[in-house]
């Protein structure tokens, strides 16, 4: 396993996370989520990705009665959960979101002095609201955010690649990226059609069955075969090309996964055990943008 710096804070994470969102809980038994955590704890991964809605606040529970179980020790884990702020509530009690930055600010500032947390970011934030954060906690002489959680994959890469890269050099903020795999379109297995077994055969997921079915899907699943011959000639998976290609992004500090089957979070982590990421070279990665023909505009190289 590789470790990279959170940002450019001092906490050293595991260059690929695993995250509870729609898998422990639910999709999955408390057995498997023990297994897939044994799994990545033995590959040398040490961050944990939970929040205090995933189902139900049960996979925050799952999350710790395994570490508990298992006697690991809690100082070399990185936890990270997230909270989620009212929202519409605050709206009607009349605050801008600047208040609220401003409010959030202070609370996780108390929540670091106090010793609960060590660190904090923001999810899902634009980088306005991220610069916004900083400068109030350099005003106030707070604790500013030092990463942002965001979604980036083969078909995701505006913010990742042109947003943060620039707060990332400016104010050290790093990015922890999520669903790698588009919620499973870049795994292969829709390149038919859906599975009656898969994620977006259940009614939960209708949104991710009309993305899949729709003509954008469909360019996306040609773009993906397209992508293969680039796989075999490296000696990897699809997902594992997928998961390496977001690892070269220099800004990106770790990626999570979210297996829900042992062998599908092993193949994921054969993305570093397998030797796939030194293999991102540019003539590579320059293949992959003919393909994919998304790259956003960037006044400045992002690997520069």
């Amino acid at each position: 396993m590789k470790y990279r710096n959170l940002g450019k804070s001092g906490l050293r994470v595991s260059c690929l996370g695993l995250g509870t969102w729609v898998t422990f809980g639910g999709q999955i038994s408390d057995e498997v989520a023990e297994r897939l955590m044994t799994i990545a704890y033995e590959s040398g991964v040490n961050l944990f990705d939970t929040a205090e809605v995933y189902a139900a606040g049960k996979a925050e529970v799952i999350l710790g009665s395994i570490i508990k179980k298992k006697g690991w020790r809690r100082s070399s884990l990185v936890i990270t959960t997230k909270l989620y702020w009212g929202g519409k509530a605050e709206t009607e009690r009349g605050l801008s979101r600047k208040h609220i930055i401003e409010e959030i600010v202070r609370a996780m500032t108390h929540v670091i002095n106090q010793g609960m947390a060590m660190y904090w970011g923001t999810s899902r934030w634009s980088a306005m609201e991220i610069m916004e954060a900083y400068s109030v906690a350099r005003q106030f002489n707070m604790i500013p955010p030092v990463c942002e959680q965001a979604e980036y994959h083969l078909f995701q890469r505006e913010k990742v690649e042109v947003q943060l890269p620039e707060l990332y050099h400016k104010i050290g903020v790093g990015a922890m990226t999520w669903s790698p795999l588009a919620c499973g379109i870049i795994s292969g297995k829709y390149g038919n059609g859906v599975p009656e077994s898969s994620r977006a055969s259940l009614k939960c997921y209708q949104w991710l069955k009309e993305r899949i079915v729709s003509e954008e899907g469909r360019k996306q699943q040609n773009k993906l075969k397209d992508l293969l011959p680039i796989a075999e000639r490296l000696g990897c998976t699809l997902p594992q090309l997928a998961v390496a290609w977001c690892l070269r992004n220099e800004g990106v500090s770790s990626v999570l996964l979210g297996s829900s089957t042992p062998e599908q979070l092993i193949e994921n982590l054969g993305a570093i055990q397998a030797m796939v990421l030194p293999k991102m070279t540019s003539h590579v990665v320059n293949e992959i943008d003919n393909i994919l023909r998304n790259k956003p505009y960037s006044k400045k190289d992002y690997r520069s």
